[in-house]
């Protein structure tokens, strides 16, 4: 079984920066596309990057664009999500998931997830 672990979520004020880790033991995450996901109570679960597997592009949701990045360490086997300017609305639990593939057709393909995390919490204060 493959386990996704994220970690670096925190209680951050507005216009703070946080990154967010995610690794595994288990696959080679450079090979499989990747993708960050949040969810704040009350509403449904949205998708915030995908970063394709081997040239590492990466697609941001319009909410993120210009604030949030996402870099590789493929020594470490980790994928990151630098998040800098972070709003209250930012406040959800982010959850980390793998591609059995390599590629990224959007933001809303949930299905397409092989394996996800247990989350990370980020809550921003105002």
């Amino acid at each position: 079984q493959v386990q996704v672990l994220e970690s670096g979520g925190d209680l951050v004020q507005a216009g703070g920066s946080l990154r967010l880790s995610c690794t595994t033991s288990e696959l080679p995450l450079e090979n499989h596309a990747m993708g960050w996901f949040r969810q704040a109570p009350g509403k449904e679960r949205e998708g915030v990057t995908c970063t394709t597997g081997g040239d590492g592009n990466t697609y941001f949701a319009d909410s993120v664009k210009g604030r949030f990045t996402i870099s590789r360490d493929n020594a470490k086997n980790t994928l990151y999500l630098q998040m800098n300017g972070l709003k209250p609305e930012d406040t959800a639990m982010y959850y980390c998931a793998v591609k059995s593939s390599r590629f990224c057709r959007g933001l809303r393909e949930e299905d397409e997830y092989a394996y996800w995390g247990q989350g990370t919490q980020v809550t921003v204060s105002s």
